[in-house]
């Protein structure tokens, strides 16, 4: 396999023509390598549109559900990012790219050695990865400017949306299969909250999510 000619597919074919049109996400792309966080065994769908499987159930974004969140949530250079789901490490090394500094949490042991491993090869010095359930939130460090769930959540978490900062943002994807939107929310003060859809997806639920309540009768 060509690995700069399918990265140049993948950002023209794939995540280009899903509106993302910010050429320092664009660019970005091909800084940060997207294979240096694939498992081995899936090396061949490095750059295809599809999920990659990782160690206990869970499994990396496709491209351009990873690139539109990006370009979205907008990272700037002096803010502190809170990522729930460390996964492959990849979602935390786009957002170190543009951040101040990424905090991870990751609930399963092995894949938070994964992460921070595949981190390190490809010698991102600003994110930290933590080990823990973040689905309701993350309290150390809080309040973050940027949140990035990298998993969807059945419902959202009164707590998870507190440790925004006022005029920080939150990317989540939520919902239950098939149907899930990615939302992102601006705490516009102590109180309030502007929530924007951006995109409709399905993906897997993030380990440790809260399920909502069902009615049994």
């Amino acid at each position: 396999m060509n690995i700069e000619q399918a990265r140049f597919n993948m950002i023209e074919q794939q995540i280009r023509p899903w509106n993302v049109l910010d050429q320092d996400v664009l660019d970005m792309l091909h800084v940060v390598k997207r294979e240096q966080f694939v498992p081995q065994a899936y090396q061949n769908l490095a750059f295809a549109d599809v999920e990659i499987p990782l160690p206990g159930g869970e499994a990396m974004f496709n491209p351009k559900v990873e690139a539109r969140i990006v370009q979205e949530i907008a990272v700037k250079k002096h803010e502190n990012v809170l990522e729930i789901g460390a996964g492959s490490g990849y979602m935390a090394a786009l957002l170190a790219h543009k951040a101040r500094h990424v905090t991870t949490v990751e609930i399963l042991p092995e894949t938070k050695e994964v992460a921070e491993q595949n981190l390190a090869k490809a010698g991102v010095t600003n994110v930290t990865v933590e080990l823990g359930n973040g689905a309701e939130g993350w309290a150390k460090g809080a309040p973050y400017d940027v949140i990035v769930v990298s998993g969807a959540l059945p419902v959202l978490p009164e707590a998870l949306v507190k440790q925004v900062k006022v005029g920080g943002r939150l990317a989540v994807i939520l919902g239950e299969a098939p149907a899930m939107t990615c939302n992102i929310i601006t705490r516009t003060s102590e109180t309030a909250y502007d929530s924007v859809k951006v995109f409709e997806t399905n993906v897997k639920t993030l380990s440790g999510a809260v399920a909502p309540s069902r009615f049994t009768f």
